[in-house]
């Protein structure tokens, strides 16, 4: 647009809204072009002292049409002005740029034009006014002229303090400093730094986004606290906003990693309790440290478990947890594991007994020990857990599995056959859980059988599924078959008369027929109108296909394979915990899908369980001897399979006949925990002896309820008053019940808001209290009041808690309390 244009373009859009419009040229610029503007309809009158006449012309001879008033040279002041009364009334127009400029941002309040000659060169691009121009608001004052062409200049509509600097800290934290340079280059960064000073307090002679990321983290370290008038509470609350929400949460975390390693953090506090900087989660070095001292603590025995507890639970709110979860975990679990052995007694008065403790309480031990090791195994940095691991090691497989192996080889030994009175046995699987389902013709049965599936592994699948809602899940237990390996244990679980060891090797016949691979077990279930197929074959399924599937079957076995899979190898068994953690959501996923397509009665169970220990074996968990007879068939490290076996100290012997098998088979089991010497396999993982872990099988009933049955925790707001009188409120929260398996956390943000307008920080909150100790589940909220709260003395406030929308970034309202505001001026800063 050509300058002459321009003016034309500014004069039409005055008289738009104007009759008269008054235009000043001091200098007589243009004089010349005045006539050559094509101004359709408007007489133009030029000023030549006559301005009486001129008055009397616009108001009495021609008082409805159309003047242009063209004044070039000095203009009268004051009262020797004689058409200043309708200068007033109708304004002024000038031809230089920057009034033109604002005149067409509409912003009448004084400084707007010195705004604009300060930046031409913002005001050059016509595409940049056009982005300014749809962010402003006629009453702007020059500052936020300035705010709102700095959001422009960064590309976003924000111009608040906090958002300019989240830009400006997002791009920091990716290295670039494009965006800051834009300011820079067109005269905004003075008055960047100038609102950081005013309003954060960040004071500097060369100020720069590096200094100030600095200098923010400094404060944050101090605790904000500050001489200077008013505080730091400004930067508190945005540096608190800016962590947590997620738009600059990752590169906070960045710049944090970056700003400890420049402050030497971790130097800093390696001296300090881990107590002391449970409060804190700044930088990642104090989970480190924290992680540390408990690991050392847990090993030394200097803690107690219900502390470690706690401390661990109270870090899941750390911004860095992601990363030390699993070390955590790994904690959590080696101190109730030792704490569990410290008191635990391993005797046991029959067969029956050590059964019974096994399936209701020893279990755990087991269980703990994988959460541990796992969790040890997969953490990304292991050094902390160094010591605690040996000393995990060492009691687990000394003062539990050894332990525990002999006391129960005793009763073992005293067995003439293979049967209990507190278990059924595994052979009769198909008559106890299935047919009672089945028997009527209409219900359906849907069994996984999952390969190895632990009893403690199948406690924690249960727990998993009763998590889940409308599901529910009971676990039994079963004596399994001996020898304990996958032939046998499979066959175990079908339909059957007879079990016989075919004489082939380790295979075995279910009433005269094949068992192994699942096109002779679905063979084999024809018969109660059923069939097999694998875990993969159906995840692989659309929940039509299962449901179509499921409609064609009355029985249907679906068979799971990754512990044994993963843990029978040499080369993989060390990862047979992290088959097991697989296992579990790959069980669920598959529970999840049999009962969207239908299925309302699934069993889960295994073949066998096992034992396994992370470390190496030494040469006392081997036998010393080998196996003797006239036909040895099968050699494994946990059974022998033949006929004319020798008896031996080392081994328990059994007949076919006591087992319940039909074959002219003898069976000879490794006692206690020990295992066979045998080249290329693995020693660690290992299955097929009467070990509780090996022979205590889960039977899971899994059932899909017609009503939704969990959900999140109840938390109630507990006012001390209904005033805010200070700076800071402290609000006292209560979580109402224990979180279980069908009572799921909650996880909310606190606020004080005077309508939607927030005045204070948000606070993340987490209630996930298990404890039945009501004193255990209270939670305070610590609310900042911004320096907004001033705008809002004696008004009412709504002090809220809000929840995530699933599946969402939105946020609801869960509960609220109100407050009024009552501050005095003494006040308006105070902590």
């Amino acid at each position: 647009m050509t300058e002459a244009s321009a003016v034309r373009f500014h004069l039409k859009r005055r008289f738009d809204t104007h009759r008269v419009v008054f235009w000043h040229d001091p200098e007589g610029e243009y004089a010349a072009e005045l006539d050559s503007l094509d101004l359709d309809g408007i007489e133009i009158v030029r000023v030549a002292n006559d301005e009486y006449a001129v008055k009397s012309w616009l108001l009495h001879l021609e008082p409805e049409a159309k003047f242009l008033v063209y004044r070039s040279g000095t203009v009268p002041t004051g009262i020797g002005n004689w058409l200043l009364d309708l200068e007033l009334a109708y304004g002024v127009f000038t031809a230089d740029r920057p009034s033109m400029l604002q005149q067409e941002l509409g912003l009448p309040s004084d400084g707007i034009g010195e705004v604009v000659r300060a930046h031409e060169k913002f005001f050059r691009a016509v595409k940049r006014v056009q982005s300014l121009k749809a962010l402003l608001h006629a009453d702007d004052d020059a500052d936020k002229l300035r705010a709102k062409m700095a959001a422009v200049l960064l590309e976003q509509r924000e111009h608040s303090l906090l958002e300019i600097t989240r830009t400006l800290l997002i791009e920091n934290a990716g290295g670039s400093d494009a965006k800051y340079r834009a300011l820079a280059d067109y005269g905004l960064d003075e008055f960047h730094w100038q609102g950081v000073g005013r309003i954060y307090g960040y004071l500097s002679q060369r100020p720069s986004i590096d200094d100030f990321v600095l200098w923010m983290f400094d404060q944050a370290i101090a605790g904000f606290k500050s001489e200077r008038p008013g505080g730091l509470r400004n930067i508190q609350l945005d540096f608190g906003r800016l962590r947590y929400e997620p738009r600059s949460q990752k590169a906070m975390t960045t710049l944090a990693k970056r700003v400890a390693r420049d402050l030497d953090y971790a130097r800093r506090i390696e001296d300090a309790s881990f107590r002391d900087l449970l409060g804190n989660d700044l930088f990642e070095e104090v989970d480190r440290k924290i992680i540390s001292d408990l690991a050392r603590a847990v090993a030394e025995r200097t803690i107690a478990a219900r502390e470690i507890t706690e401390v661990i639970r109270s870090r899941q709110s750390s911004i860095w947890i992601d990363g030390y979860r699993r070390l955590y975990a790994a904690i959590g679990s080696a101190s109730d594991l030792l704490t569990a052995l410290g008191g635990i007694s391993l005797s046991m008065q029959s067969f029956d007994e050590g059964l019974d403790r096994y399936r209701h309480e020893w279990f755990r031990i087991d269980q703990l020990y994988r959460q541990f090791t796992h969790a040890a195994r997969t953490a990304e940095f292991t050094g902390p857990l160094e010591g605690l691991r040996a000393q995990v090691e060492s009691f687990y497989a000394n003062k539990f599995m050894y332990t525990l192996g002999a006391a129960w080889q005793q009763h073992v030994d005293g067995v003439d056959r293979w049967r209990s009175a507190v278990l059924r046995p595994q052979t009769s699987f198909f008559a106890d859980h299935v047919r009672p389902i089945t028997r009527d013709g209409r219900r359906k049965a849907v069994v996984i059988v999952s390969d190895a599936l632990r009893y403690e592994i199948a406690d924690e699948l249960g727990s998993r599924i009763r998590q889940e809602d409308r599901f529910d899940a009971t676990l039994d237990a079963v004596l399994g078959v001996l020898p304990s390996y996958t032939q046998l244990g499979m066959a175990a679980l079908l339909p059957h008369t007879t079990i016989a060891l075919s004489g082939k090797g380790d295979l075995v016949d279910v009433d005269g027929q094949p068992s192994a691979g699942t096109g002779n077990r679905s063979k084999i279930l024809a018969s109660v109108r059923g069939t097999a197929i694998s875990a993969e074959s159906l995840l692989g399924m659309t929940r039509d296909e299962i449901r179509e599937f499921y409609r064609q079957h009355q029985v249907l076995y679906v068979y799971h394979n990754r512990i044994d899979a993963i843990g029978d190898k040499q080369g993989t068994e060390r990862q047979v915990f992290e088959a097991a953690e697989k296992t579990l959501e790959e069980l669920v996923d598959l529970v999840k899908r049999l009962a969207s397509a239908d299925a309302t009665n699934i069993l889960v169970t295994a073949d066998h369980g096992f034992l396994f220990q992370d470390s190496a074996l030494d040469d006392a968990g081997y036998l010393s001897v080998a196996p003797q007879g006239d036909d040895i068939a099968v050699r494994a490290r946990r059974y022998v399979l033949g006929t004319g076996l020798k008896p031996d100290p080392a081994f328990k012997t059994f007949t076919s006949a006591q087992l319940g098998l039909d074959s002219n088979y003898e069976v000879q089991v490794p006692k206690s925990i020990h295992r066979l010497r045998l080249k290329g396999s693995g020693a660690r993982f290992v299955h097929g002896g009467a070990t509780l872990q090996e022979i205590v099988l889960p039977v899971l009933a899994i059932n899909r309820r017609r009503k939704s049955d969990t959900r999140l925790v109840n938390v109630e707001i507990l006012p001390e008053s209904d005033k805010i009188t200070t700076g800071q409120l402290v609000v006292k929260l209560f979580q109402t019940e224990p979180v279980s398996e069908k009572v799921q956390p909650r996880t909310v943000r606190a606020g004080l808001y005077v309508g939607e307008t927030l005045i204070s920080n948000h606070a993340p909150l987490v209630f996930d209290q298990e404890s039945t100790d009501k004193r255990d589940r209270y939670q305070s909220a610590v609310m900042l009041l911004s320096r907004d709260a001033n705008d809002y003395n004696n008004r009412a406030v709504e002090f809220r808690l809000e929840e995530l929308i699933p599946n969402t970034n939105q946020w609801r309202v869960y509960a609220k309390a109100m407050y009024t505001l009552k501050r005095s001026f003494a006040s308006d800063f105070d902590f």
